[in-house]
């Protein structure tokens, strides 16, 4: 449907190109540069995107589209016309850290901070929204279809924004759906891609001790409430990989560990807090099962009461194969013939996993990295982040919808 040039041979497209996609994405290229410094310098945690959803609602109106606000915080918008042909999400809060970074967009915000790249992937979509208005505008019988542009709220939270949006009916209709994640592991200019499982499944524990509390030193006479905790956080962990088979890659870390204020004081109360992560959805189900019981058993003979909270977070996200052959061809027509990449399955969770219980679908890691930089994290305040990627961001967007539609 749509004439396109020769993949440029290097794998990393990063100037205006000569193909309809790149040339279009490049004349709004500033402007998106801008949008996303404007959207990093004024994050906003989850579920309180207000003035993002002002901002995407604003840019989506001005380039002659209808967006719609979700309930809350977010925007649905489609383009074209006809049954809907795919489905693109992007998801748009911000973590509760500081911005460390030492650059005029910098947060504004004391302790909040867009260091996972969702700043990046709004405004990705927001130029696929923007390209796709226009050549659906200038093609003759315009798409040939819908392309709905999801703009999620909450990823950063468990179980996630997903499962709002998705019980407000953005997947109604839609027969695929595809994201993109930064990843600073990887060059700009490159996806890393797999089929099946990409992220693992990831929940929260938080176990709550209680006693009677005491002295030092007649521990016989109360519950020994720190030895107790102490035995759940070196036990739980090393136990479940017993009991399930390893192949499941049950991983239980804790992040928080805490009783007492005195050397001497047997205290009353205590608390462990830690997140617990899974390679399969078979493996995350049988945690479920056991972890009750094998908590009571550690915890039990020390005679303390145990209050379990174990709260389910996300599936895995499991690319399936088709869709993840049409985004990888989709890429490497845009950006290259070495753009892609196998990329290794990650212990980290996403609640894009959600839409792919409705729905196939795929997620692709984009790289960030400056090619010989330095190698950030994601969740640090130090992220630092390739800009040619919002504009690559765009793209990959935009060719995996016309791609799709070239195949409707």
């Amino acid at each position: 449907m749509f004439e396109k040039t020769d993949p440029r041979p290097d794998g990393v497209a990063l100037t205006e190109g000569q193909d309809v996609i790149s040339s279009r994405i490049a004349e709004i290229g500033a402007e998106l540069i801008d949008f996303r410094r404007d959207i990093h310098a004024h994050p906003e945690l989850s579920f309180q995107e207000y003035e993002t959803t002002d901002k995407i609602v604003a840019r989506l109106e001005a380039a002659g589209l209808n967006p719609q606000r979700l309930e809350g915080t977010g925007v649905v918008c489609e383009v074209g016309e006809g049954p809907v042909a795919v489905g693109l999400r992007a998801d748009i809060d911000a973590l509760p850290i500081d911005d460390l970074i030492d650059e005029e967009f910098r947060s504004t915000v004391p302790g909040v901070a867009h260091a996972c790249g969702h700043d990046v992937h709004l405004t990705g979509l927001v130029g696929a929204g923007i390209a796709l208005q226009q050549i659906h505008e200038t093609t003759p019988g315009g798409l040939g279809g819908r392309v709905r542009l999801i703009f999620q709220p909450g990823e950063e939270v468990t179980p996630g924004g997903a499962l709002r949006v998705i019980s407000q009916g953005v997947l109604d209709e839609v027969p695929e759906v595809y994201a993109v994640h930064c990843d600073p592991n990887v060059d700009v200019g490159r996806i890393g891609s797999r089929i099946g499982a990409i992220t693992a499944a990831g929940d929260t524990v938080i176990i709550r001790l209680s006693g009677h509390g005491g002295h030092t030193s007649r521990p016989h006479l109360t519950e020994d409430l720190v030895y107790a905790l102490g035995k759940l956080a070196t036990d739980l962990p090393s136990t479940l990989g017993r009991l399930i088979d390893p192949r499941h890659a049950i991983s239980l870390v804790w992040g928080e560990i805490s009783a007492g204020h005195a050397a001497n004081v047997v205290p009353s109360e205590g608390i462990l807090r830690g997140t617990l992560r899974c390679l399969d959805v078979d493996g995350w189900n049988q945690v479920a099962e056991v972890l009750p019981e094998l908590v009571e058993r550690i915890a039990g003979p020390y005679g303390v009461e145990v209050d379990l909270e174990h709260r389910r977070g996300v599936p895995p996200v499991v690319n399936t194969e088709d869709q993840v052959a049409l985004i990888e061809t989709a890429v490497r027509e845009e950006l290259g013939e070495n753009s892609v990449q196998l990329t290794p399955q990650s212990m980290g969770g996403e609640d894009f996993a959600w839409y792919l219980t409705h729905c196939p679908g795929a997620l692709v890691r984009m790289g960030t990295r400056t090619p010989g930089g330095h190698t950030y994290d994601i969740h640090q305040g130090d992220l630092l982040i390739d800009e040619r990627s919002v504009e690559i961001a765009a793209r990959i967007f935009t060719a995996t919808a016309l791609k799709v539609l070239d195949r409707s």
